[in-house]
Formats: structure tokens, sequence, C-alpha cells
């Protein structure tokens, strides 16, 4: 791969009619990555975007890239396939949180467990929104939907917590309004080895229309939400006065300058150290109902590991090494052979 010539968004487009609905998070979100994918530098032809089925599925027709627009939750196992069948693709999977965390679940868990070197764009809308407004894994515990005209009686998945709980080394959150960070968020996972998810809160305007307003509304977003920054302090807050601190095993927000709290007390985030118990601690910040900490976007764990494609790699190089036979002729020709005339 090449990563010196200069690209624009617009080559990264293709030339297919966008088919979302109008105000649908994925119009912004698509742009996004296009956005992305120019500021890396990674030729389209040596880029490709595997997706599923949904609405978020979708997104490859509208890449000026290679693309594969497969199955129900199986993007995550076709993307392992690619990258280790060609390990020099800059691979991205494109899926939502019905095809990820439930019929994909298991191979979502596993690629991450494995750490394969591929991008996933999870669009979190909570949700299933091409088949017409049936809850989600995600979906909180009393969602009323088509399906659940009741109110569900689970707990959803909270895909952060499947991530690290996978041992991911790459987990970064952002909303589909703000478009800088979600393209920063996207960036960095491209340039991490390894497994990199990227969680989009993203809005349904046709089924499940508001659903992040709670966090998304200008009006509250500074004071219930926290932009991570590697090496920074955990401040946030409309006045950006407040604080994020350890409180003996768990997190808490604090007024700095208030009940002797100072600058000092405050955390400083650290995206990079193996041990992701605080990494953990941060991702789950306001995804349940009894927490009152605000929300954590931004880069949240980006650790290093042995990625499986490499490994995979190396392993192939050394048996080769050690051979006899290195290709399927040779294999055959290794014993007596007889000339047939």
């Amino acid at each position: 791969m090449c990563e010196n010539h200069q690209y624009t968004a617009k080559d990264f487009k293709s030339d297919q009619y966008v088919r979302w609905c109008p105000g649908c998070g994925d119009h912004a979100v698509v742009n996004t990555l296009q956005k992305a994918m120019a500021e890396l530098g990674i030729a389209p032809k040596d880029t490709a975007v595997i997706s599923g089925i949904g609405c978020s599925s979708r997104l490859p027709y509208y890449m000026g890239t290679y693309g594969f627009h497969t199955i129900h939750g199986r993007g995550a196992a076709i993307a392992t396939g690619v990258k280790v069948a060609n390990p020099h693709l800059s691979v991205w999977q494109i899926t939502g949180d019905g095809d990820c965390m439930a019929i994909g679940g298991n191979h979502f868990i596993h690629s991450v467990r494995r750490n394969v070197d591929i991008n996933v764009i999870l669009l979190n809308n909570k949700i299933y929104g091409l088949t017409k407004g049936q809850y989600s894994p995600t979906s909180a515990r009393g969602f009323v939907s088509k399906s659940s005209p009741y109110g569900t009686v689970e707990d959803p998945f909270i895909p952060a917590e499947l991530t690290l709980g996978a041992r991911g080394n790459f987990f970064a959150r952002s909303l589909d309004v703000e478009m800088n960070l979600t393209k920063d968020a996207m960036v960095a996972a491209a340039r991490h080895r390894g497994a990199a998810v990227v969680e989009v809160l993203q809005n349904c305007v046709i089924f499940n229309d508001g659903i992040h307003t709670c966090i998304t509304d200008k009006a509250v977003r500074a004071d219930r939400t926290i932009t991570l920054v590697q090496g920074e302090k955990m401040i946030f807050g409309a006045n950006r006065d407040k604080g994020i601190v350890l409180d003996g095993l768990t997190l808490k927000t604090v007024t700095i300058g208030q009940d002797g709290y100072t600058l000092d007390d405050v955390l400083v985030h650290d995206a990079t150290t193996r041990d992701n118990t605080l990494h953990f601690m941060l991702a789950m910040m306001g995804c349940t109902p009894e927490s009152t900490l605000p929300v954590a976007l931004g880069i949240i764990r980006n650790a290093e590991a042995p990625t499986y494609d490499h490994e995979v790699e190396h392993q192939l190089e050394e048996v080769a090494a050690k051979k006899k036979d290195h290709n399927l002729t040779e294999l055959i020709l290794q014993g007596e052979t007889w000339e047939v005339k």
C-alpha cells in the first residue's frame, strides 16, 4: 500500500445513487469515511469495504473501492478471509447493531479476539431499520417496538462491553452528528494494527427517531458527553469545569474547585495501556440506566498486540522455508513419477 498520494473524498465516492432515507445518520457516516480514507492516502485499489445485511450494509455500493455486500451477520468472517488472503489490503467492515450483535455476534467476538487487522464501523441506532422497526440487541430493557409492543424484557448488549470482553485492543465511540470526531476515530482505527471497533451512535429518523437525543442535543451534549483525548485531563461540561476522578474503585464526576477537588485530582487519559480495567470503566460510563456519568466519546482504548493476519503470514513463511516442496507441482512430483507416452 502506498500512503504518499494525495487523495480527496471524491476519489472514494462511487457513481451510485445513495439510497437511504433523507436525514438518516448513514449519510454522515459514508461522507466521513470517504474523508478519512482520503486522509489516510491508501489507494482505492488497495481498499476493501465488506458488509453484511441491513440499512448500513448498503454502504459498500457508495464507495469507489473494492466492496462486498455479503450475507446477514457474516461480514466479520468474510472480512477476516479477505485480510488473511491479502494482508496488504486495507479492510473495512461496515455493520449495524443487529447485523453485528445478533446473528453476527459470534463472528464479531472472534474476529476481535483473534485481533484480525480489520476496521469495524458499527452503526448503532438501537433498532432494526431495514426490516421495519423491531427491537435489536442494543435496545434498552422496556423498549417498545413492533416486536415488543409491551416493552422488551431483555437487557441489551453494550458494544464496548462486548469488544473489551473479547479482549479487544481498540475501541472508539462517536456520534453521527460529530463528523470530525468520527473521522479522527476512523483514521486512528485504520492506523492501529489489529481489530479496531468504532461505534457510531446513529439516528434512524423513521423507526427510532431521537433515540440518542439525550446526549446529542446541542443543549445538553457538553454536559452529558466527554471526549477523551490521549494524554489530556478528562474535563468536560459547557463551562469546562467538570472532571472525572477515581473514587476508590469507581469513577466519579466532580466540579473542579468544589468539595476540595482540584485539577490535579482529574484523571489523565491513556488509551495505550495493556491493562483494560480503566478503559472498561470509561467505556461503560453513561451506558446503563443507573449511571450518572457522561458518555465517553473518542478513542477509549488503543493498545498494541500481535495481529492474526500477520502471525498467519509469518507462520506460512516459516513452514514454507522448511519444506522441500514449495508449491503444488513440487508436492506432486516429489515421489516416484512415470512419463506416459
